[in-house]
């Protein structure tokens, strides 16, 4: 079966800062008028020259590659999070495929009918009223009048809007707009369900309700694209995940993989050095290693691991410690782990490295961060307080005997338990 999105080799350029000559003769304006047509199709064809160049951002310094070379297929059914910073090209790509833009190259296809909700108010007329919108909304994403009387109250009911029906939408706060739009967009029964990310507009129990709905499109096997930078809700709704970075496709699979790389892609594996001078208190090395003593950036599940920071400071400082948060890859804290917690504090000693073991690494399998703190134990913090981050791996293995596989699904801790059935 083909899928119901196949999007290749897109590409979409914009020219930016480009600043009009403005005439100050009247006789320079004619000259203007007429040589517009020309100049306006001679940068058209240097976009297109710029997107089949092999430097692909081409020789102009006022070209912006939006998009370039994406491609990806969605199955029908999918639920797909599309992830990135802003400015990676999410809503560009999202304005492509429901075909408010066209691509500078490559193609977009798409096997269904598409409703799309990128922006508040989209397709709304400020001057018409809530219920003259539903049905010119209806209308443009080709349902007929029965289709839509059919949803009506249905789509009335979910807004939660019916006291504003008949107030023009101008009237309307950005939150209202999105009720109804959303509303408009979920009910109409597409085949392509798109959303940007317009529901951070609505409050908490309208987001849920969205959740909510979202997921029963989904379940009802028809397909979602959703962007947002709301990682639970991305995790909660979404069966596949695209990370977007600098315009082009930087994973694409599952939901984990792709969260995993955006969140973690810009922490290193190793620390380095290179922003402190020598007079500085630094932490000049931190080495990850198994229970044979190997450096390793990844590790299994359960098995032990030995944190060696190597760092200096200037002066002897008494009591200091060493602190570490172990985070996962939403940079959400897991649990702390800390010398002064086992009540080993440096007393004064000049020390250059301490040596942290957890006996058994009882995480699921993912991607993992550090934060390692060189310091004082007084809360107020002194000159000596320095910390770094340190990215890691976590394997899946035989955690449970054998039973079955440690998976993220059920939470990013795991813990070993046993248990008695009795009358």
């Amino acid at each position: 079966m083909s899928p119901i999105i196949s999007v290749e080799n897109l590409s979409k350029a914009y020219r930016i800062g480009a600043k009009e000559e403005v005439p100050d003769t009247l006789v320079g304006a004619a000259k203007g008028i007429l040589k517009a047509p020309f100049k306006n199709l001679s940068r058209l064809r240097g976009l297109d020259t710029s997107a089949s160049s092999d430097e692909g951002s081409g020789s102009e310094s006022d070209i912006l590659w939006a998009l370039k070379d994406v491609s990806f297929e969605v199955n029908e059914g999918d639920v797909v999070g599309i992830i990135g910073r802003n400015g990676a090209g999410k809503s560009t790509l999202l304005k492509v495929l429901s075909r408010i833009t066209e691509p500078t190259s490559g193609r977009a296809v798409i096997r269904g009918r598409v409703s799309s909700l990128l922006e508040v108010g989209t397709g709304f007329h400020p001057e018409l009223t809530g219920r003259e919108n539903v049905y010119m909304n209806g209308t443009i994403l080709g349902m007929t009048k029965k289709e839509i009387d059919r949803k009506f109250d249905e789509i009335v009911d979910f807004s939660e809007i019916e006291k504003f029906l008949d107030t023009p939408a101008k009237r309307y706060s950005s939150g209202m707009q999105v009720r109804l739009a959303f509303a408009v967009a979920a009910h109409l029964d597409p085949e392509i369900l798109i959303v940007d990310e317009v529901l951070a507009v609505g409050d908490l129990e309208f987001q849920k309700k969205c959740l909510g709905k979202m997921k029963r499109v989904s379940r009802s096997g028809r397909t979602v694209l959703f962007v947002s930078h709301n990682i639970p809700m991305i995790e909660q709704l979404c069966t596949r995940g695209i990370a977007l970075k600098n315009g082009g496709i930087s994973a694409v699979g599952t939901v984990p993989e792709a969260l995993a790389d955006y969140c973690v892609s810009s922490v290193s594996s190793r620390y380095s050095t290179e922003s402190f001078n020598e007079t500085s208190d630094q932490i000049r090395g931190i080495d990850l290693r198994d229970a044979l003593g190997n450096s390793v950036s990844s590790i299994q599940c359960g098995d032990s691991l030995k944190i060696i920071v190597d760092y200096r400071l200037n002066s002897i400082v008494e009591k200091h410690q060493c602190c570490i948060e172990v985070n996962d890859s939403l940079d959400r804290k897991l649990f702390t782990i800390g010398s002064f917690l086992s009540g080993e504090v440096n007393r004064g000693e000049s020390c250059s490295k301490v040596v942290g073991t957890l006996p058994s690494v009882d995480l699921a399998p993912g991607t993992y961060t550090m934060k390692v703190r060189i310091g004082t134990l007084a809360r107020n913090v002194g000159e000596c307080t320095v910390a770094d981050h340190i990215s890691f791996e976590v394997k899946t293995a035989d955690y449970y005997g054998g039973l079955r596989a440690p998976d993220s699904f059920r939470g990013p801790m795991l813990a070993r338990s046993s248990w008695v059935f009795s009358e």
